[in-house]
């Protein structure tokens, strides 16, 4: 098992970007080593029975390099926040490339899971997939398709569940407890609709391509 190094305080971290954008070395391998806690955790979400975690560790660890290399920290926040979209978009890559290879792609399969536990489809990650300039050709179809079949496939509460859910039209992500206070209904209400919502978007996509 391995045992990562304690993650930097503030103020360290703030010392070693110093440091690294004065061109130190040493500064560039300390901010890796003690953010590889979050590759880690990151990682974990999208291993499996057919992903080795040692695998995704080493793939996450690219997307912190380049996290570290890029990070501009007159932007107002942390290296780790910006980290892990990094990590998450550097193995959301590869398992993508994984695919096209098996040419397995399907908007709902299962390829990890989200912090409160519910498992993450292809289709979850539609919006975030097509800013991805290296696979917008081939997203935007059905891109095109998710929003037309909105309105035509599920009820008002639903799409208002999914978009904000989702963070579709541009807009931020919200969990399902932000949408329980906000819709004043249970968070297990929310996740009820929002299943059902998925399910019957499933089967219109189902139609689709028979």
């Amino acid at each position: 098992m391995q045992v990562f190094l304690e993650p930097l305080t503030p103020r360290e971290e703030a010392e070693y970007l110093r440091r690294y954008k004065e061109g130190d070395p040493c500064a560039k391998d300390i901010l890796i080593e003690r953010n590889m806690r979050l590759v880690a955790h990151i990682a974990k979400k999208y291993s499996g029975e057919k992903r080795d975690m040692e695998e995704m560790i080493s793939i996450g660890t690219i997307g912190l390099i380049k996290a570290v290399k890029t990070f501009d920290d007159t932007k107002g926040i942390r290296l780790g926040t910006y980290a892990a979209k990094c990590i998450e978009n550097e193995l959301l890559m590869h398992m993508r490339q994984e695919r096209k290879k098996t040419r397995e792609v399907s908007l709902y399969d299962p390829i990890g899971t989200n912090e409160e536990g519910n498992a993450i489809s292809l289709l979850d990650i539609l919006e975030q997939e097509a800013k991805d300039m290296t696979e917008a050709c081939h997203l935007k179809e059905d891109v095109k398709w998710l929003y037309n079949a909105l309105p035509k496939v599920l009820n008002e509460r639903e799409q208002k569940i999914i978009i904000e859910r989702y963070g579709l039209y541009g807009g931020r992500e919200k969990t399902q407890k932000e949408l329980s206070v906000q819709l004043n209904i249970s968070r297990s209400y929310v996740s009820r609709i929002e299943k059902k919502a998925l399910s019957k978007l499933h089967a219109a996509y189902d139609k689709k391509i028979d």
